[in-house]
């Protein structure tokens, strides 16, 4: 695998704070290729995706559209936007809240299921082959990332 300077063409950073970030954020869009790509037959997108995942985590339950919004991985993304087109696609479902009927709740579908059951494989795999790291770097790399976030 290049290194970031060898991808990017850049012969140095200013420190390596900042060659740590561009790692990052260049890394990120790596992963994200590869997912779009494995999500595109779905008609999915990674936010998508990361909504049904959420919704099956509910284990049957609803979730409300905060709920959704404060679980996603990209705080930036729009839930209700996301909820809409995965409602058009028949994956998910609104519903009245029985408690608040000023909130509607949010139930993943047979078919949202089924969808995510099909994934579930193809991701696992695509992870193992674009992640090449070994069992103990994958826990120094989770820790680090986490200390990061601090």
């Amino acid at each position: 695998m290049p290194r970031i300077e060898e991808e990017i063409q850049q012969v140095e950073f200013k420190d390596l704070y900042h060659k740590a970030a561009v790692n990052l954020l260049y890394t990120h869009s790596y992963l994200v290729t590869f997912q779009n790509a494995l999500f595109k037959p779905y008609d999915l997108s990674p936010e998508q995706y990361n909504v049904l995942r959420i919704l099956r985590g509910q284990g049957g339950k609803p979730a409300t559209m905060a709920a959704i919004q404060e679980r996603m991985l990209n705080k930036m993304s729009n839930a209700s936007r996301l909820v809409n087109k995965l409602e058009a696609k028949c994956l998910v479902k609104r519903e009245e809240c029985s408690l608040d009927r000023r909130q509607v709740d949010v139930v993943i579908t047979k078919k949202g299921l089924e969808v995510l059951g099909i994934l579930e494989s193809q991701i696992m795999a695509l992870n193992q082959e674009m992640i090449h790291l070994d069992e103990k770097e994958l826990l120094l790399l989770n820790g680090l990332l986490d200390k990061l976030r601090g």
